[in-house]
C-alpha cells in the first residue's frame, strides 16, 4: 500500500481507505462520468465532495492536484507500476479507467478508436454547448435581454442531439449492443439538459426519439442510479 500523504489534497480530503481509489468530485454532469464508471467497474472508491458553495475547488489542497480548479479529479494509489497517480479531466479519467480495468472501451483497434471518437464528441462539443444553454436559460444570463447567444447554443445543441440521434438508429448504445465511456460520457449531459436546465422544450426534444429511448435504458442501470448520487449530498 502507497502512502498518500505526500499529496496535500488529503490533509482537506483525509483518505479513510489509503489503498481505495480517491474521487474528488460533485455530481455535475462531469462528475458523475467518473462516479458512474466507478460504479460500473465495482472498484472500492472514496467520493470526497468538493464544494463550491465554499470554494474547495481553489484551495491549495485542491490545486496541488488539479491547478485548473475543476472537478472531478482522482487519486490512484495503484496506478501505473503500483505508483499513485493523480488525474483531472473526466475524458482523460474515463480512458484511464477504462484501459486499466480491460472494460468499456474495445480492445479492437478499429472500435476503441471510435469510442473515442465519440468520447471526443461529448468533450468537444455536447458538453461545452449544453453547458453554455444551461448558463443563458438557467443560471446568469437568463436575464440578458439579446436572446442571440442563447439562441445560437440552443441551435448547435439541437443540431448535436440530431447527430447522436441518428447514430443511435437501430443501435442499443451508441457503439451498438456494447456499453462504453461514450454512452457513460454524453447520457448525464443529455439528462442534465433536459432535467436539470430544463431546456427540453428549447431544443425541442421530443423529436429525438433514439436519444430519449437510450436515456431512458441507462437511467435503469443501478450503476447508474447510484453514480448520479455521489458523492452524497451532506
Amino acid at each position: 500500500m502507497n502512502d498518500l500523504s505526500a499529496f496535500p489534497i488529503t490533509r482537506k480530503w483525509p483518505a479513510r481507505h489509503p489503498d481505495w481509489l480517491q474521487l474528488y468530485s460533485l455530481p455535475t454532469p462531469n462528475g458523475v462520468k467518473v462516479s458512474i464508471l466507478l460504479e460500473e467497474l465495482g472498484l472500492p472508491y472514496e467520493a470526497h465532495r468538493v464544494s463550491f458553495e465554499t470554494r474547495d475547488q481553489f484551495s491549495p489542497e485542491f490545486l496541488s492536484l488539479n491547478p485548473n480548479n475543476k472537478i472531478p479529479a482522482i487519486l490512484d494509489p495503484s496506478g501505473p507500476g503500483g505508483q499513485p497517480l493523480a488525474l483531472w479531466e473526466s475524458g482523460a479519467i474515463l480512458i484511464y479507467l477504462a484501459e486499466k480495468s480491460g472494460r468499456f472501451l474495445p480492445q479492437d483497434p478499429a472500435a476503441r478508436f471510435e469510442t473515442l471518437q465519440w468520447l471526443m464528441f461529448q468533450m468537444g462539443g455536447i458538453g461545452p454547448m449544453f453547458g453554455q444553454v444551461g448558463f443563458f436559460h438557467l443560471y446568469g444570463g437568463k436575464d440578458f435581454e439579446d436572446k442571440r447567444p442563447r439562441d445560437r447554443y440552443v441551435a448547435e445543441s439541437a443540431r448535436l442531439l440530431g447527430v447522436l440521434d441518428q447514430r443511435l438508429q437501430g443501435r442499443d448504445w451508441i457503439m451498438g449492443d456494447q456499453y462504453t465511456i461514450a454512452d457513460i460520457a454524453i447520457l448525464p449531459w443529455v439528462r442534465n439538459l433536459v432535467e436539470h436546465y430544463g431546456a427540453g422544450e428549447l431544443v425541442d426534444y421530443p423529436r429525438f426519439a433514439q436519444v430519449q429511448r437510450v436515456l431512458s435504458a441507462w437511467l435503469q442501470r443501478p450503476a447508474v442510479q447510484r453514480g448520479l448520487n455521489m458523492p452524497p449530498r451532506g
